[in-house]
């Protein structure tokens, strides 16, 4: 057995077997001023313009936007926001020619730089800050949950956090930011992979590394 590396808190990667996921995080930096409040459905509406295959691409996302709070109608973007989407690593070429593209969302203009690849590495807590639920009961949304993990084959502590209402002009949707704790490194790698829930493009059901429970509420 050779020996081991250090790797960050909460981690199981080591050089002796290394887990290479068939998914990255696709990250580019930002160029403009503001977003609509709740951009979601307008970058999923853009990005499919710019990437006709997209909805094609297996268990494509996009992270939700870390904005700053401005008005009712909009949010700020700070000199740290980033776009990330979540890909095959086959699809990294095909969305690179995203760079200098000027993307319309709701009347504000934004700017992809150049991007570069984040590796999905197997944490034993991870975090989704949306989850699609079926409807607005907590109770009901985590025996859906629990359902899914099941078919999976996943075991893992899961902590609900918090609810959110989302009137989209696709329709009204509600969610649960969810965290799961306890994971094994393959699980974890699969979760990440895999996500849970629905609407993969609008922000919902995928998980990142997360340090502690603590904030799952947030």
């Amino acid at each position: 057995m050779g020996a081991r590396t250090a790797w960050p808190a909460g981690s199981f990667m080591s050089l002796d077997e290394p887990l290479r996921a068939t998914m990255i995080d696709m990250v580019f930096p930002l160029e403009g001023h503001s977003l609509p409040r709740d951009a979601s459905p307008a970058l999923r509406a853009a990005l499919q313009r710019e990437m006709p295959w997209l909805d094609q691409a297996p268990l494509a996302g996009i992270h939700p936007l870390k904005l700053v709070p401005g008005t009712d109608a909009e949010a700020l973007l700070s000199q740290r926001t980033r776009l990330l989407l979540r890909l095959p690593r086959v699809r990294f070429d095909d969305a690179a020619g995203l760079t200098g593209r000027t993307l319309q969302l709701g009347g504000h203009a934004v700017t992809l730089g150049q991007p570069h690849a984040r590796e999905l590495l197997p944490h034993r807590t991870l975090y989704a800050y949306a989850v699609a639920a079926e409807g607005d009961d907590e109770i009901d949304f985590m025996q859906a949950m629990n359902r899914e993990l099941q078919a999976l084959e996943v075991r893992s502590q899961l902590i609900c956090g918090k609810r959110q209402q989302h009137a989209w002009p696709t329709g009204a949707l509600t969610t649960f930011s969810l965290m799961l704790h306890g994971l094994t490194a393959s699980d974890s790698l699969r979760l990440q992979t895999l996500g849970l829930g629905r609407h993969r493009l609008l922000g919902c059901g995928i998980f990142v590394p997360h340090k502690s429970a603590a904030a799952v509420g947030e």
